[in-house]
């Protein structure tokens, strides 16, 4: 589920403890809600989508962990960014510099996504199926 909050609730929101994990990329914030991990707790598998940024700690609060890295040529990620027409193409080239900085991290499947969106979706049904 995605929530849409202003800086200044989400501030609120992660001085309140109410994101079990949150990080910074590309001038935004993200987190992801606590009651969102909450079927964990019944051993019930969560998907989230999240960032390298935040793996490091996501892995240390949960090593029971299955990373799913999905992977695109920085031409199509391109492609995609423009097509959304949320960010300018300046703000679309610093992004694709920043995700060429982050680290490799250790990841237990990889999706190269080298199709549509759909193909790529439909890969990850099929890992998380088997």
């Amino acid at each position: 589920m995605h929530e849409a909050v202003s800086l200044a609730e989400f501030g609120q929101l992660r001085r309140a403890g109410a994101f079990a994990l949150h990080w910074d990329a590309n001038g935004l914030s993200y987190g992801i809600r606590r009651e969102a991990l909450l079927p964990l707790d019944s051993n019930a598998s969560v998907l989230v989508n999240g960032s390298r940024a935040a793996l490091y700690e996501a892995r240390r609060r949960y090593p029971d962990l299955f990373v799913v890295q999905m992977t695109a040529e920085v031409k199509l990620l391109r492609q995609r960014l423009l097509a959304r027409g949320r960010e300018t193409p300046e703000v679309i080239k610093s992004r694709l510099s920043r995700s060429a900085l982050l680290p490799v991290v250790n990841v237990d499947a990889v999706i190269r996504d080298e199709g549509t969106l759909e193909q790529a979706g439909m890969h990850l049904i099929a890992l998380l199926g088997a």
